[in-house]
């Protein structure tokens, strides 16, 4: 085996230019698809921290009847705050939202809003809910920037909101916008606005009620409360997982695609090694080797191009791939309104069993495209291979 590797690596070097070309695109393939890969182990890391840190922390109790996706279900979603969470919840452990369907008038217009409850001394998530925490003549408020910018809101305007009480009566009142903040999360920030949980319980008249309880990311296990369902942090984190699976399935084809190309030229110049060389394979023959052995020289000459490739993509592709996880992959256009947790600026994350991976599937895959056509070896005669003819 040592012999047939040495054989096959002066047979690559002997062949000059076609063999360099050969590895340098082999190498691109390396490089872009631990790339690829490493953008989406990225972006899955940054979406799920992103949604921990500003909307779902460790977990949620939602009331069994709210839902999301549904307004209308609001004014049905609130009950009194369990009593065995009390304890938590004075601590800081736990967090009440009250989630209430209103309408906004900014500049005489009308528009429909999600008006939030919060604490403003929380600490669970990273909106600035301190900044609800001040003196004014009208009830403070905080939105997202998505919501200001399509509101037309800035820092000091004050607006208008309806909501219909417990009771089904409207009322209204100012508020007053007393700060703006950016997330990566859009579902924070669209279509909703931040004011005092006291106060908005005392407008609806739901005193020491809430919508959805949100825990500290302890690692604590929860058991379930009557007339509340338990969301675990990956039940919460799904929707991003399903995201990634299909973008994954989509960056599959991207990889088979790249594959296939380089695997082509490697295939085409085995092809042609072995038209070029039947004088060089019956002497091999004639000196003693089996056909095997000279199948598994071609072979192995096939699989090398994996193995300098992958060196030749360490020399080029670990300052460029280091570089991109310190700097990261900005987006060529605003992800604001995609709807998803997604940041502007990805940073791929890379690991160790990512890039073994890659190699290791990448000379698997040239190894076979490498005997395929090896295999012809041994149905050679080795009279008419020392002639320079094929049978």
């Amino acid at each position: 085996m040592r012999l047939a590797i040495k054989l096959a690596y002066r047979n690559l070097i002997g062949a000059g230019l076609k063999t360099w070309l050969n590895v340098i695109v082999l190498s691109f393939s390396f490089v872009i698809i631990i790339w690829m890969k490493g953008v989406m182990e990225g972006w899955n890391y940054q979406s799920k921290t992103d949604m921990t840190n500003w909307e779902i922390g460790g977990g949620q109790y939602w009331h069994e009847n709210y839902d999301p996706f549904d307004p209308f279900t609001f004014s049905d979603s609130h009950a009194p705050i369990p009593e065995e969470l009390s304890e938590e919840i004075e601590k800081g452990e736990i967090e009440p939202y009250l989630v209430i369907h209103g309408t906004i008038y900014p500049q005489g217009r009308m528009q429909s809003i999600t008006i939030m409850g919060i604490n403003p001394n929380q600490d669970i998530f990273m909106i600035p809910a301190h900044k609800l925490d001040t003196i004014t003549d009208a009830i403070p408020a905080i939105i997202g920037v998505i919501a200001a910018r399509n509101l037309k809101l800035n820092i000091g305007d004050y607006v208008t909101i309806r909501w219909r009480d417990v009771k089904g009566m409207f009322d209204a009142a100012d508020v007053v916008i007393t700060g703006i903040f950016s997330c990566n999360v859009p579902t924070v920030e669209a279509g909703k606005i931040y004011i005092p949980l006291e106060k908005l319980q005392n407008m609806m008249g739901l005193e020491n009620e809430a919508t959805i309880l949100t825990f500290r990311d302890d690692g604590k296990q929860r058991s379930e409360i009557t007339g509340w369902k338990l969301k675990a942090k990956n039940e919460l984190t799904k929707s991003i997982d399903d995201i990634i699976k299909t973008k994954t399935v989509g960056l599959t084809v991207f990889y088979i695609i790249l594959l296939l190309l380089a695997m082509l030229a490697i295939f085409d110049t085995q092809v042609l090694s072995i038209f070029r060389r039947q004088r060089e394979i019956g002497t091999y023959i004639s000196l003693g080797y089996t056909r095997g052995q000279v199948v598994a020289l071609f072979t192995i000459e096939g699989a090398m191009y994996a193995i300098l490739a992958a060196v030749l993509s360490a020399i080029y592709g670990f300052p460029f791939l280091a570089w991109q996880a310190k700097a990261g992959w900005t987006m060529p256009m605003d992800v604001s309104d995609y709807g998803m947790a997604i940041a502007q600026t990805l940073y791929p994350i890379y690991t160790a069993g990512l890039v073994v991976s890659t190699v290791l599937i990448v000379l698997l895959v040239t190894t076979i495209v490498s005997y395929i056509p090896s295999r012809k070896i041994a149905k050679m005669n080795p009279t008419e291979a020392l002639r320079g003819k094929i049978q």
